[in-house]
């Protein structure tokens, strides 16, 4: 294989998961940081992110394996609470600014361009205790935050991620209660905060676009998670709908409003309309965009998405009314007993292919950037990763196989300082 000039190859962290430090240096605490310290069920053997990787104090470390695998661009997150202590700009940590001024200039001097995700599940606990992403207040205080970011960094920060993974953060968060906050209100909480992202994300890329576009030339977009969902018997009508539904509850859910018209697909504000209607609520629990509609729409620059596994999915109907974001979209969802599989991810590289097509398809061919991809192993973990390195080599065969294809993807690398407008224009003959 011999993927084309100006193909980007990036590896990807985010704050809690590998820096430690938690309260050095005048950090202020966040969510992550009181949820894993509280212990519990829903602590893994009572582990925290503490130390982590201790990326804090061992970036050099880090930076050393980065030119080691060539990387072209690396993704990391900044922790608004090592930045922003209170989650305000009433605190500034100058050490936090100067943590990521090293990283940020470090991958610079080395030929690797940063990709900056603002938010990655770490909410300043502050900020929590206020009503976290259930108040609509937060949407002030994101913008505010990622005004900072853009105003201390943009200057050499290009691409930007507002927030990582809003789809399976609402659900983990407000729907199974297993992220922090923790709280679980089945069927109601995670829309709420869903709709309360979707916002934040389209202020803050307004916010870019009219304070700090024109001078700084970067681009903002969110990145959003997308298993592939195939019928699991293709040659039934009921479950060629399901995976329909299901990949518009999934992906769609929140790059229709943002990529497509600003407003949520239809099948999704009909099935929760439907649900709730038949579990006595007067309107439905799916919250609605109004004027925010044309605040919301065009809010990208370019598709993130992260791609791990595929599921088979088929029509399941909720006869019972029963109550959940799971029951909304009334489908079951499981993998092929012939699939690899380890924890949650099964091995199944064809699904990537499949996924980009339809975004390329659905999205009117965007630019796309795959933020995140990977294959987990047990603990302890064994450097004989032969089934990491199998799920590579097949995971790259796939994206060769479309990059093979005519037309199927735009190709996008441009030069940093190249005009919006005219990255746009690039295309290769993929």
């Amino acid at each position: 294989m011999a993927f084309p000039a100006g193909f980007g190859w990036g590896a990807a962290t985010s704050a809690y998961q590998v820096e430690g430090g938690w309260d050095a240096d005048g950090k202020g605490p966040c969510v992550w940081d009181t949820f894993t310290h509280q212990g519990g069920e829903r602590v893994f053997k009572n582990q925290t992110g503490d130390v982590a990787c201790g990326s804090y104090t061992l970036w050099e470390e880090d930076l050393k394996c980065i030119k080691q695998l060539g990387l072209t661009h690396y993704r990391f997150s900044l922790s608004w609470s090592r930045l922003l202590p209170d989650g305000t700009t009433g605190f500034i940590n100058q050490k936090g600014i100067d943590y990521y001024n090293k990283i940020i200039d470090d991958l610079l001097a080395n030929g690797v361009r940063p990709i900056v995700t603002l938010y990655h599940f770490d909410l300043p606990q502050a900020l929590e205790d206020q009503g976290g992403w259930l108040s609509e207040a937060i949407i002030e205080s994101f913008d505010k935050y990622a005004r900072f970011c853009f105003s201390t960094f943009g200057d050499r920060v290009k691409q930007w991620i507002t927030i990582n993974e809003p789809n399976i953060f609402a659900v983990m968060a407000y729907e199974f209660g297993v992220f922090p906050p923790g709280v679980s209100n089945v069927g109601t909480k995670a829309y709420q905060a869903a709709h309360n992202l979707i916002k934040a994300h389209a202020r803050s890329w307004h916010s870019y676009d009219s304070l700090f576009r024109k001078e700084q030339k970067g681009m903002v977009s969110l990145s959003i998670f997308a298993g592939w969902a195939e019928p699991a018997d293709p040659y039934s009508a009921s479950d060629q709908e399901a995976v329909k539904r299901a990949m518009a509850f999934q992906l769609d859910f929140f790059a229709k409003p943002i990529f497509i018209d600003g407003d949520y697909p239809e099948v999704v504000k009909s099935q929760v309309a439907l649900m709730s209607k038949k579990q006595g609520y007067s309107s439905s629990r799916l919250p609605e965009f109004t004027e925010e509609k044309r605040m919301i729409k065009g809010t990208a620059d370019f598709f993130a998405v992260q791609y791990y596994t595929t599921r088979l999915v088929k029509n399941q109907e909720n006869r019972k009314g029963e109550l959940g974001l799971l029951q909304d979209v009334e489908v079951e969802v499981f993998p092929d007993p012939s699939w690899i599989s380890l924890s949650w991810v099964c091995v199944v590289p064809w699904g990537i292919r499949k996924l980009l097509k339809y975004i390329k398809d659905t999205y009117n061919n965007p630019v796309i950037y795959i933020t995140e991809n990977g294959f987990p192993q047990g603990d302890p973990t064994s450097f004989d990763d032969t089934q990491r390195w199998e799920y590579f080599r097949q995971t790259f065969q796939e994206l060769f196989k479309g990059l093979s294809s005519p037309d199927f993807f735009r190709l996008h690398n441009p030069p940093t300082d190249m005009k919006l407008k005219d990255a746009y224009s690039l295309e290769g003959k993929l």
